[in-house]
């Protein structure tokens, strides 16, 4: 599509999106399995094989530093997302 503009001839300099994937557990999961859980998935992430397949699909890995870091992360973006939406008048169905 040669004739869409991009975001920032949009008028909308400085906006930056990401997609990304996370593992949740039920509330009141006990913290020594949610540590055990992020420590599995970190580990799993830097596998060289599953690197490759996931980077195959375009998918950079990364992970949060802990899971405290991966609950703060969620909750900025659910700030973010909530007030674009509010401001751009979006609306659930």
């Amino acid at each position: 599509m040669p004739d869409l503009p991009t975001v920032a001839e949009a008028g909308l300099k400085g906006f930056a999106t990401d997609n990304w994937y996370g593992v949740f557990a039920p509330a009141g999961t006990p913290v020594a399995i949610i540590n055990r859980l992020h420590a599995e998935v970190v580990k799993a992430l830097v596998a060289p094989d599953l690197k490759k397949q996931l980077l195959d699909l375009g998918i950079v890995t990364t992970s949060s530093a802990s899971p405290a870091a991966f609950s703060n992360y969620i909750a900025s973006e659910t700030e973010k997302w909530a007030k674009i939406t509010k401001a751009a008048g979006i609306k659930g169905e």
